[in-house]
């Protein structure tokens, strides 16, 4: 019984807070009723009777009274936030009180349940205890995981602007303009995407540079290098389906240059060309298949041949300095 006395107590507790809360919040964001002009005489009409009082965060989103309609959303966030964290207190201070034993945080509760069902930490123990050589330290070995991480900044920020753009000629540039203006943080987020594209290219080929130095492409690395040189031209392919999606002179006369070049290669130029146009002009349909090379064909080989590399690269290790 002392269990359902405690139970109970602590629920009692738990209520009474939350309503001091919310009588707080209430107090705190209602707005003080008007003075109503009083009249004398029979000219004394409705009109001269005070408006209801209104909830001021129902009011700042519906009829639009308040100018600065972040102030409710922060002052929700705020005590909600507190109210949250301080009924978590009470569930920690309940829990350990009743267990009589030291609390374990949420997150490792839930790795311990997925490792319980999954067995992860069996092949996820080599992984990370593997140990790091004070020379596998120095900056010029980190060009490869530069180039990974730019590769996810671009993975992430493309998602968001996949979001906006519309991949047809009437709406394309338009699309780009109304993410550059309109949507939040569109135009970082845009700019964020470009640079980090030219970043993934320039980290690439200081990667490969510096294999190529130390000689890190010789027996038993063969593949490795072959891997690379796939990632790479995966990744060069990545800027230029790229340049043609915003739609404007510039992409479309750059676009033609390209294919144009790609046309100039003996024996299979035409086809080259007819497959990057999807015919012999650029038409809507080159956009169409320029957007689904960007977002669909080339992540999927990207990432199978970065898989394959960096199982490659942690079977045979990272090759010594000369």
């Amino acid at each position: 019984m002392k269990n359902v006395y405690r139970t109970a107590l602590f629920v009692l507790i738990s209520m009474s807070l939350v309503a001091f809360t919310a009588a707080a919040v209430h107090a705190y964001t209602a707005s003080p009723p008007e003075d109503s002009h009083q009249q004398t005489g029979s000219d004394q009409t409705l009109a001269n009777t005070p408006e209801p009082e209104k909830d001021t965060c129902i009011q700042c989103h519906v009829g639009g009274s308040f100018t600065n309609i972040w102030t409710p959303i922060l002052r929700w966030i705020l005590f909600g936030a507190a109210g949250v964290a301080l009924l978590f207190g009470v569930a920690r201070s309940a829990a350990v009180w009743k267990t009589r034993s030291a609390w374990v945080p949420i997150p490792k509760r839930i790795l311990d349940w997925v490792n319980e069902r999954y067995g992860l930490s069996e092949w996820l123990q080599p992984i990370f205890s593997k140990p790091v050589p004070e020379w596998q330290r120095r900056w010029w070995y980190c060009l490869g995981g530069l180039t990974f991480f730019l590769f996810l900044v671009q993975g992430i920020t493309g998602i968001m602007l996949a979001f906006y753009y519309k991949p047809t000629p009437a709406e394309a540039y338009a699309s780009i303009q109304f993410i550059e203006s309109e949507v939040l943080l569109g135009s970082a987020v845009r700019t964020i995407h470009h640079w980090s594209a030219n970043g993934m290219i320039v980290m690439a080929f200081a990667h490969m540079l510096r294999v190529f130095i130390m000689g890190a492409y010789k027996a038993p690395r063969e593949l490795n290098w072959v891997s690379g040189t796939f990632l790479l031209v995966t990744t060069l392919a990545f800027g230029f389906t790229g340049y043609l999606l915003p739609w404007d002179q510039r992409a479309y006369w750059a676009t033609t240059v390209g294919t144009e070049i790609a046309g100039s290669i003996p024996v299979i130029g035409d086809l080259a060309l007819v497959y990057l146009r999807a015919g012999w002009n650029i038409t809507s349909l080159t956009l169409s298949r320029f957007f689904a090379l960007h977002i669909l064909i080339l992540p999927l080989i990207i990432v199978t041949f970065m898989v394959l590399h960096f199982i490659m690269v942690r079977k045979q290790g990272v090759m010594k300095p000369l």
